[in-house]
């Protein structure tokens, strides 16, 4: 048994529909609870307000004897997902964790869910970051996401989105292209060195990024395969973060590829800009998309994309041609219901013959 100490940081934001699971789930942990921290950053909601009465009342009263102990980080304000986060890891670090394990407010921890990561992790140093194996909550043999795939283009989405967990036969802890926030760990040292999340991005594709981040300084996103998690996921509530989602595809395309990649993915960005407007206005999302618009017209806005761009420049220690090495050609989408013939039988092919010229030409 590790005897690593962990911080299970829980960013909460109503979260009152979600504690009974989560207190119920982190009563089965087979991990040491005096080894473990179980930290609450609380988000106010613009009308419910913040979760303490019923943090106060429900859970710090088990706090420490059936459960871990629990510490609670009211916040002043709604400062999105990054901030949020970065609240409990700087009280991890503080407090001398070696790990820190990020726990989305809709899910549940699997019972070998911390013991599964932190083994994996303690016994291969090259890893940065590790994600469990993310498992539907009400069909708890389907999955979530096995790891994030990155489209060249930006996206991101689940992998094996819906597949059985048990036709899949993966080995043990094998490499993603980026790692899931809904359930992963990063160690203090890591932390320490290369920082936690990008607090700029509020909300979606923060995840990309911190993955890319330790990528270029050689350090590996793994996928802990009996590591599971059970998430309470919904697609409809991530599209409808539409602005979040592109302002934020095109900014780790601006920090991490070199010039003369975007360069030569420009061409093919056109287009799909065209098609992303038709995709938006059928989807009833075109204010969203004119915000992305003028968000990426503001000089102040290039400023503080292009300062950050220049940091990551400098970090990296590995090409492009090696990024685009983990990336796919082709998006998928994750319900049926959002399945058009155009981007399936159209786009998606142009897409990917696009990808593999692209791949033909990088050296660099």
């Amino acid at each position: 048994m590790p005897n690593k100490k962990v911080a299970v940081i829980y960013l909460s934001f109503h979260s009152e529909p979600y504690f009974p699971d989560v207190v119920d789930a982190l009563k089965k942990l087979n991990y040491p609870k005096e080894l473990m921290e179980f930290v609450i950053v609380d988000n106010p909601h613009p009308v419910h307000g913040l979760s303490k009465a019923y943090v106060e009342e429900h859970i710090l009263p088990i706090s420490g004897t059936e459960i871990p102990h629990v510490t609670y980080l009211p916040q002043p304000e709604n400062g999105g997902f990054g901030i949020g986060n970065n609240a409990g890891v700087t009280w991890a670090l503080e407090h001398e964790c070696d790990y820190v394990f990020f726990h989305n407010n809709d899910a549940a921890l699997g019972e070998d869910c911390i013991l599964k990561l932190v083994e994996a992790m303690e016994a291969d140093s090259t890893i940065g970051i590790a994600q469990s194996m993310v498992l539907l909550f009400n069909n708890k043999e389907l999955v979530n996401t096995s790891g994030n795939a990155f489209h060249y283009l930006g996206f991101g989405y689940c992998n094996d989105y819906m597949k059985k967990l048990a036709d899949l036969h993966l080995p043990a802890v094998y490499d993603v292209p980026y790692a899931s926030g809904a359930a992963l760990m990063v160690s203090a040292s890591v932390l320490r060195k290369f920082g936690a999340w990008d607090e700029d991005f509020f909300m979606y594709h923060e995840d990309l990024e911190w993955s890319l981040r330790l990528r270029i300084n050689k350090l590996r996103a793994v996928c802990v395969r009996d590591s599971l998690f059970y998430h309470k996921y919904e697609f409809s509530k991530s599209i409808t973060k539409f602005f979040w989602m592109e302002r934020n595809r095109y900014a780790v395309l601006l920090m991490f590829f070199k010039w003369p990649t975007l360069l030569l993915i420009l061409p093919i960005l056109g287009p799909l800009e065209l098609g992303l407007w038709v995709f938006a206005l059928k989807g009833g999302w075109v204010s969203e998309r004119v915000k992305v618009l003028k968000y990426w017209i503001k000089p102040s806005n290039w400023k503080l994309w292009l300062s950050k761009r220049k940091k990551t420049q400098a970090m990296r220690q590995i090409s492009d041609k090696a990024i685009l090495e983990t990336c796919v050609g082709s998006i998928l989408f994750q319900e049926s219901s959002m399945e058009s013939p155009i981007v399936t039988k159209f786009a998606n092919p142009i897409m990917e013959l696009y990808f593999k010229i692209v791949k033909a030409i990088v050296r660099w």
